[in-house]
């Protein structure tokens, strides 16, 4: 074990883009649990957009993080001392621990995962938190049915990759709209997408009428901004809206203000937001399903790694511009 703790918290609020100087990294003492806690030694560490409102102190569904404190992030790690009896030293767990090495976690609030067939941090990505807030999003509010138009915006990150590849598997036309040539081959050659719209080749307009000749019956959004403004005016009556995420506006000063709004009555739209935090009672079918077709080979996923705990902050920035293809993640060793 080494001689410290290493850890990265929040040095300022960003004003406009974050940048890898509202961060600092600290070193402390090892902490020891206490009855009925973990102390856990992080492998793997999920970065995410909605870090980007969590760090904000405009009002949202959490309060925002404090400063000097302990970024919160999702782990996978090993148990390396217990005071627990359902937890042995060893174990692998998953949970909400923070950008640290090492942390000391009560035994109920982390989960036991099998690493043995696939990679341990897969439990961040397809069959974890995105997994699950693309199966959420999809058969919840979305609920395709064979033959429908689903359309799904960031199609090659974390969630909407998932999102794809279960509407597909639900009989469903796909498209995705993605940032460059390289994550819309992705999304159609790996995926398995039926089209993929470049929103960075300046033609979005033009590009989403020829995908789109019929309309969209379901939006997958985690983009928002003028992406999802056009978008809403292809929607067919009664389409579904999934409102995941709004990342185009998360670092601007002044939000986008939609022009296509109206669609929203003219079409008779279902549009709703969602945290999949909201709804843990579902997380155990939903990882089953998403286990099950990950087992079938049936279910794919890419990653883009940061080597390294002190690389978060950069990696993070980048991860808020669109740098990275599929899931997220820092290797904390």
């Amino acid at each position: 074990m080494t001689e410290h703790n290493v850890r990265i918290v929040l040095a300022s609020r960003p004003q406009g883009w974050v940048e890898p100087g509202n961060f600092r990294i600290e070193r402390m003492p090892i902490p020891e649990p206490g009855p009925g806690q973990v102390l856990v030694r992080n492998r793997w560490l999920s970065l995410d957009p909605y870090m980007r409102g969590w760090i904000s102190d405009a009002k949202s569904y959490v309060e925002p993080v404090a400063i000097d404190a302990v970024m919160p992030g999702g782990t996978v790690g090993e148990v390396v001392a217990s005071t627990d009896a359902q937890l042995a030293v060893g174990d692998l767990v998953v949970g909400m621990l923070g950008w640290q090495r090492y942390a000391v976690a009560d035994a109920g609030t982390v989960r036991r995962v099998d690493a043995s067939r696939v990679p341990p941090q897969a439990f961040l990505g397809a069959l974890g938190m995105p997994g699950v807030t693309a199966w959420y999003g999809l058969q919840r509010i979305c609920r395709p049915q064979p033959g429908e138009t689903v359309v799904v915006t960031a199609a090659a990150g974390a969630v909407g990759s998932v999102v794809g590849q279960l509407a597909k598997a639900a009989g469903c036309r796909v498209v995705g709209v993605a940032g460059g040539a390289v994550k819309c081959r992705y999304a159609v050659d790996e995926l398995g997408f039926d089209a993929c719209v470049d929103y960075k080749a300046g033609q979005l307009q033009a590009d989403l009428r020829a995908a789109l000749p019929d309309g969209v019956d379901c939006l997958f959004e985690n983009v928002g901004g003028e992406i999802f403004d056009a978008l809403l005016a292809r929607t067919r009556p009664f389409a579904r809206v999934a409102l995941c995420g709004m990342i185009a506006d998360y670092n601007a000063l002044e939000p986008y203000r939609l022009k296509n709004l109206r669609a929203a009555l003219v079409n008779r739209l279902l549009l709703q937001g969602f945290i999949v935090s909201d709804h843990m009672e579902l997380w155990p079918q939903a990882l089953r399903e998403l286990g099950a077709l990950a087992a079938a080979g049936k279910l794919r996923w890419r990653e883009t790694v940061a080597e390294g705990l002190e690389r978060a902050p950069e990696a993070f920035v980048g991860m808020l511009r669109g740098d990275n293809l599929g899931k997220q993640l820092v290797r904390v060793d």
